[in-house]
């Protein structure tokens, strides 16, 4: 779809219900357009309040603050989320970096509004370099979690300032018959892979992350061997919830607890 005229494709990837819902109604109240939506079938998570979430799409892109802890000053890792899988595995991510590596400053940024990542002289809502550069950093390494095949997100932002530091973590046509969270361990999509990306691509970390990423190594291995014995993924993966720092700051519903 983002092949076809930039004036007509729009293309959205809410992270959880209330985006959902926000998206739908716009996409319902527009006319002239080719309104993609890329959204699950299961209950989705619910990490923004109603208000937050039609401001959140509106913009189409922006930093979750709740779940970054870099205000003040420059993050040391951008991770970028678009997908409400990616977002989770995402946030599950740094949910570890934060009790592996406290003292790493982490900026969280959601994409909802795909063609936001195109400059605006190819897409009527892409963001400017300076609005980019701002959200994204110029030189810091960018984790991006991406619910689609990694080559768009380079197609789409190759003309950025940051465009060398982005790394994408995306569909590689690895499937089969297996659980939710397996699907993801298969395209390096999961959380203890994002984890493992942070830890190669941040100088700071060093030689201090090594039992990081070997706890982060033997969850893998962890994981494989559970869903070979019960068929079903591991229950600290399905009943993961955000940390309790985060859950105390009230952006989340008490419906989103559950997920």
């Amino acid at each position: 779809m983002v092949n076809k005229k930039a004036d007509v494709v729009r293309v959205y990837l809410p992270p959880d219900a209330n985006c959902l819902l926000s998206v739908t109604d716009h996409c319902l109240r527009s006319r002239n357009y080719v309104n993609v939506v890329v959204a699950g079938k299961q209950p989705a998570p619910q990490w923004l309040t109603m208000d937050q979430a039609v401001r959140h799409c509106a913009a189409g892109v922006g930093i979750w603050e709740w779940a970054s802890n870099d205000r003040g000053g420059e993050p040391d890792v951008v991770m970028a989320c678009c997908g409400d899988v990616p977002t989770l595995e995402t946030l599950a991510a740094v949910d570890l970096l934060r009790r592996h590596a406290p003292e790493l400053k982490v900026r969280v940024i959601n994409v909802v509004n795909l063609m936001t990542l195109q400059p605006p002289s190819e897409h009527p809502h892409g963001l400017s370099d300076h609005d980019f550069d701002a959200l994204f950093t110029t030189d810091k390494p960018i984790i991006f979690a991406f619910h689609g095949y990694p080559w768009l997100i380079h197609r789409l932002t190759y003309k950025r300032h940051p465009h060398d530091h982005i790394h994408v973590r995306g569909y590689k046509e690895e499937g089969t018959t297996t659980t939710p969270f397996d699907m993801c361990v298969l395209n390096d999509l999961d959380r203890f892979h994002l984890v493992q990306d942070v830890i190669d691509r941040v100088p700071k970390l060093g030689a201090r992350a090594a039992y990081a990423k070997q706890a982060v190594r033997d969850k893998l291995m962890e994981h494989k061997e559970y869903i070979a014995k019960h068929g079903d993924d591991m229950p600290e993966i399905t009943g993961w919830q955000w940390g309790q720092e985060a859950k105390s700051s009230g952006v989340r519903s008490t419906e989103a607890d559950n997920v």
